[in-house]
């Protein structure tokens, strides 16, 4: 698993590499030719936000590889921040779309919280050998520069700092999505942020029998429901027949399904379009087609899951054989009850991966309405013939999706956080 470890590592560096150099070589393409085409100070300030948020977007990026990187020192694993460190690379990771930097990351952290007791043992070996006065000018830094209490003051300011601007960059963009969901005054794009005259009539308009879109979220919201339940299935049984059983080939196999993972699904979306034609599962029945699509292959995340079954001690599962109960027994009896937190954790994430699924569903729903879900649907109001009658109902339709899955994560976050960091602190 070692080897595995370092290459989902090696391969998360080289991607995260590429994406920096991606986001700002696409926000220098895409903000330059904006600022010299410019006509008005308008436009020319529209590119110029266009060229910093992508700039700022590849540094926020670059945070997760760096400290990867420097969290193979093992004295960083001594660091009283290294855990912070791997808890905002998940984080970051997961936003940003490095997602094969996320599981190193799950398993950093798990060594650092490993490595804890001993940091702490030795740290307080070392200030038990000083004497009183030794520890005092310690503690007032006589004799170190600054003190340890203005040292953690001036790091504190610094990191809210750096954590402030990094909010405003992302919640500008929901900002300006939500004012222009209440422009009631024109339903083209504004440079306004502040809406002209404010209203509720875009989102009367979503629920009317003109927009299509109680179709598109009905479609949505089966496909989620579906795929979430599917996939929990399938990452459950698969994580505890590789976490309890031993069989031939076993680590063969979980390292061939590693690095299967790492190719981008996209790569099969034509052979899977032909097969999916074939049995009539695309255009007005491009729903069951995604379905499939999504619980086929979900097997193969079952990585988090099973570190945590590895934590769950094997001595239950021998406790509960010798009052009599069978394999079946003990994993809905024993295993799933403990296994709350991870399982939470699952279901937020295979239920709010379809409520962004563009490329895939738009390839099997082929210009067909029927099948569309709420990202092709809502997409198809930015082209260049809807755009003016549509785009301030986008932003309205682009706020009423992102309500299920925000009070899904708001309800559940505490359960998410503990699922990622289980694997870490059980004993």
């Amino acid at each position: 698993m070692k080897k595995a470890t370092k290459i989902l590592i090696l391969v998360g560096k080289i991607l995260g590499i590429v994406m920096i150099l991606t986001f700002a070589i696409l926000g220098l393409a895409l903000g330059i030719p904006m600022i010299n085409a410019a006509k008005d100070d308008a436009a020319k300030a529209t590119g110029i936000i266009v060229l910093v948020v992508w700039l700022i977007y590849a540094v926020i990026c670059a945070v997760p590889v760096f400290w990867i990187i420097s969290a193979e020192d093992h004295l960083l694993f001594l660091n009283p921040k290294s855990r912070s460190r791997a808890i905002a690379t998940i984080i970051i990771s997961a936003v940003c779309g490095n997602e094969v930097l996320v599981v190193p990351g799950i398993l950093t952290l798990i060594r650092i919280v490993k490595r804890e007791p001993m940091a702490e043992n030795s740290t307080r070996a070392a200030m038990l050998a000083l004497t009183p006065m030794e520890r005092l000018e310690r503690a007032n830094g006589k004799g170190h520069g600054m003190g340890l209490a203005a040292r953690r003051r001036a790091g504190n300011i610094a990191g809210h700092i750096v954590l402030t601007v990094m909010s405003i960059v992302w919640l500008l963009p929901f900002v300006f999505l939500i004012m222009q969901s209440l422009e009631v005054k024109s339903t083209t794009w504004s440079a306004d942020i502040i809406p002209q005259q404010f209203g509720f009539d875009n989102y009367a308009f979503l629920f009317s029998a003109e927009a299509n879109f109680n179709r598109w979220y009905f479609n949505t919201y089966i496909i989620a429901l579906f795929t979430c339940v599917g996939q929990i299935a399938m990452q459950l049984a698969m994580a505890y027949v590789l976490s309890r059983f031993r069989f031939k080939l076993r680590k063969p196999l979980m390292n061939f399904m590693l690095i299967l993972g790492l190719f981008p699904g996209f790569l099969t979306m034509i052979i899977l379009y032909q097969v999916l034609k074939d049995l009539n599962l695309t255009q007005a029945n491009a729903v069951p087609g995604l379905i499939i699509v999504n619980i086929a292959a979900s097997g193969m995340g079952y990585y988090v899951i099973k570190g945590f079954f590895d934590t769950v001690s094997k001595s239950l599962d021998e406790a509960a054989m010798i009052d009599g109960a069978n394999r079946a027994q003990i994993f809905f009896k024993v295993i799933l009850p403990l296994a709350k937190p991870i399982i939470i954790y699952a279901v937020l994430t295979s239920f709010m991966a379809p409520w962004g699924d563009y490329i895939f569903a738009s390839y099997i729903a082929f210009g067909n309405p029927t099948g569309y879900n709420v990202a092709v649907g809502l997409f198809e109001w930015l082209t260049q013939e809807q755009i003016a009658k549509h785009y301030t109902h986008f932003c309205a339709g682009g706020v009423v999706v992102s309500v299920p899955v925000i009070t899904l994560f708001l309800m559940l976050q505490r359960y998410y956080v503990e699922g990622v960091t289980g694997g870490a602190v059980k004993g």
